[in-house]
Formats: C-alpha cells, sequence, structure tokens
C-alpha cells in the first residue's frame, strides 16, 4: 500500500474526529518501517490530544484491515511550520508563500525547486524559480513543503535594564 491509499484509508477516520487529514509519508524498510500521518483543524492549533485521539483511531483500522506488511512506527503530527504539501489544492491555499520541493523527473534539467507558489493550474503548480516561472506536474512531485518566513515573526524583547553581556545581580569577585 503507497501513501496515497492509505491517506484516503485514513481521511474518513480522521474527519470524523473533526480533523482534516492532510497527507501520510510512507517509508518502507526491512526493519521496521515509518507512517506518518499529517492532521490540520481549521481556526486553532492541533493538539496533543488530537494527534493521541488520530492515532487510537488509525491504529485500530490498521489492526483491523492490516494494509501494511511488516513492523512499523505511527507518527501522527501537526504540519508544523514547513509544513508539507500533498495536493494541488494545498499548494493553491499557499499562493504566494514561499516552498521547496523535490521532483521524480528532472524539470529544465532540475530535481529541487525553491521559490513563491505562482499559481495553480488544475494539476499544474507554477513556482517561480530565481525569477523565472517553472510549472511542475503534480504527479511529478516527490517531496514538497513550505518555507517559513521566520523573519515576520518579532524576536523576544529584552529586559528592560538589562545590558548585554552582563549578568544582572552578579558580583565578580
Amino acid at each position: 500500500m503507497n501513501a496515497q491509499e492509505l491517506t484516503r484509508l485514513f481521511e474518513p477516520v480522521v474527519a470524523s474526529l473533526g480533523l482534516e487529514c492532510l497527507g501520510v509519508e510512507f517509508v518502507a524498510s526491512r526493519g521496521s518501517g515509518l507512517v506518518r500521518v499529517y492532521i490540520d483543524v481549521e481556526g486553532r492549533h492541533v493538539t496533543v490530544d488530537d494527534c493521541e485521539a488520530v492515532s487510537k483511531e488509525i491504529s485500530a483500522l490498521l489492526d483491523v484491515n492490516d494494509p501494511i506488511s511488516g513492523r512499523y512506527t505511527l507518527e501522527v503530527s501537526s504540519p508544523g511550520f514547513d509544513r508539507p504539501l500533498f495536493t494541488p489544492a494545498q499548494f493553491a491555499r499557499f499562493v504566494g508563500e514561499s516552498a521547496k520541493l523535490s521532483v521524480n523527473l528532472a524539470v529544465n534539467g532540475r530535481r529541487r525547486f525553491q521559490g513563491p507558489i505562482v499559481r495553480v493550474e488544475g494539476d499544474t503548480i507554477v513556482l517561480s524559480q530565481d525569477g523565472t516561472e517553472v510549472a511542475i506536474a503534480h504527479a511529478n512531485v516527490e517531496k514538497a513543503k513550505l518555507v517559513p518566513d521566520f523573519s515576520a515573526i518579532d524576536p523576544a524583547p529584552k529586559p528592560s535594564g538589562a545590558k548585554p553581556g552582563k549578568a544582572k545581580g552578579k558580583n565578580k569577585s
């Protein structure tokens, strides 16, 4: 079973909990594979309780259906700052933001791209790479994620009266 099939299997269970299944990463391995499920919820942050509830439900679903042979680890996660992008609709939701992606088959001689998402046309993602628009078929995307803009976050305020490099209230002897 591949990641897309697992996503289709998990979506109804995750939706029944009032959450969205963004997608699944599945890494098969000889010793032990990894199934990572990304969840989201509109209007608030994903909590540890959300992840725990989804993990319980998906574990039960996997026990009943047994779609994965061998041992594996199940992880349920929020998308985080560097949110993975799995579908054209998810790319469209973040038009104007920067994304980093790799492709299965080279496009214009490249396999890795990073730049703003310009638009989505059907199943084609248009990215600006070094000022040039590049059209990439979604079926060719191996992995994609947003590139967070940490410059928009204000640094932590410094305590008043503190001097750089000196600890307050300590005497040197």
